[in-house]
């Protein structure tokens, strides 16, 4: 276990803010909230209901688009694709729990763009911990730390709110 510690109700306040001020440029009006899944989506559940917005955030998956598909394999999980509205034309606010090397991010694009091609397409995430091997940027992020490889960040549900735990590899 790392000394590091990150209050993740904190976190998800300020972050929050962000997409709340984001989300009011005349670009990202309408914008639809999408959640990749698992961390990601309960962020965009409750993003979608503290901001008041009407209709339902979608989730979306990596596991069909993930450059490592032939060492784990297609898990048999309830993390599949559910987008409520088209997307063709819509500006697209993908949510995630833990930003680091941009290939989950990578890969739900790519599962994005087989459900129609959006207006624009941004990416909120409650932490960016670094260590990118794509060209991935977040746009919005709560926090921007570093953490070595051999540590994970995970995002965990506790009640009505959140935990953020830093775990060894």
């Amino acid at each position: 276990m790392s000394a590091l510690a990150l209050d993740a109700e904190h976190l998800y306040a300020e972050l929050l803010a962000q997409v709340r001020a984001f989300l009011a440029q005349p670009a990202w009006v309408g914008a639809q909230l999408v959640g990749i899944w698992s961390g990601g989506a309960w962020l965009a559940e409750r993003l979608h209901r503290d901001l008041g917005r009407e209709g339902s955030h979608g989730v979306i998956s990596s596991r069909l688009h993930r450059d490592d598909f032939g060492s784990r394999g297609l898990a048999a999980t309830a993390d599949a694709t559910q987008l409520k509205q088209s997307i063709d034309g819509a500006p697209v606010l993908l949510v995630d729990d833990v930003l680091w090397t941009g290939r989950t991010t990578r890969a739900v694009i790519n599962e994005l763009f087989d459900y129609g091609r959006p207006a624009r397409v941004a990416l909120a995430v409650l932490v960016d911990r670094g260590g990118r091997e794509l060209p991935i940027e977040a746009q919005l992020a709560a926090a921007r730390i570093s953490l070595p490889r051999e540590q994970q960040l995970h995002l965990r549900r506790s009640g009505d709110g959140f935990d953020l735990e830093v775990q060894a590899c």
